[in-house]
């Protein structure tokens, strides 16, 4: 899988792997065989605080459960990518209060994540990700915990991100009409990507 650089689903039964092979490849977990490189560098080589380091620079993620840290508000929790980046706090704040204004969250800037619905954390939870300006963004099942609507709007704003930062997208989603806009559609079975045609 080298050299992606537009939109890549893989889909497959419940309990296939999915999010566990998502997370080998960002680096979040070791596989039990084979080897991983990320943005041209290879994993099995690193320890954690090397893979931590590389995620922070090169790496922004979306989970189906947001996982927005609920002590920190809206801005805070889209600050703190591009502040482990190493940007100074004025840059990565005006940062962070473009990108959830560009989202329709500008006046809830203040709000901790209990204080939002689904869809605002989910929006936080993507200005995040692109705030830390990723060279590679993971998404597993990102309209997952989402009704219809809310997902599709959810859906609209990740591509139009990944289109206007250049960002290469590796996705999980069970949702056949999200995996239908990805360029590139993978299934596992029994352990291996197998290409879709």
């Amino acid at each position: 899988m080298s050299n992606v650089v537009r939109p890549l689903h893989w889909w497959g039964e419940s309990g296939s792997g999915k999010s566990t092979l998502l997370a080998i490849l960002a680096g979040l977990d070791d596989g039990s065989s084979g080897e991983v490189s990320l943005v041209g560098q290879p994993l099995h080589n690193m320890d954690e605080e090397a893979r931590a380091k590389l995620r922070a620079k090169h790496v922004g993620f979306v989970f189906q459960s947001f996982m927005l840290i609920p002590t920190l508000n809206a801005l805070e929790n889209v600050e703190l990518p591009a502040l482990l980046r190493g940007e100074s706090s004025a840059e990565s704040r005006n940062g962070a209060k473009a990108l959830l204004e560009q989202l329709g969250l500008g006046k809830r800037l203040d709000h901790l994540p209990a204080q939002l619905s689904g869809g605002e954390q989910q929006r936080v939870a993507l200005a995040r990700a692109f705030n830390g300006r990723p060279d590679v963004l993971f998404a597993d099942e990102p309209t997952g915990n989402l009704d219809r609507q809310t997902g599709d709007k959810i859906a609209d704003l990740l591509f139009s991100l990944n289109r206007e930062h250049g960002t290469t997208l590796i996705m999980v989603t069970h949702d056949l009409q999200l995996a239908a806009r990805c360029d590139r559609c993978l299934r596992l079975v029994n352990g291996q990507l197998q290409e879709e045609v």
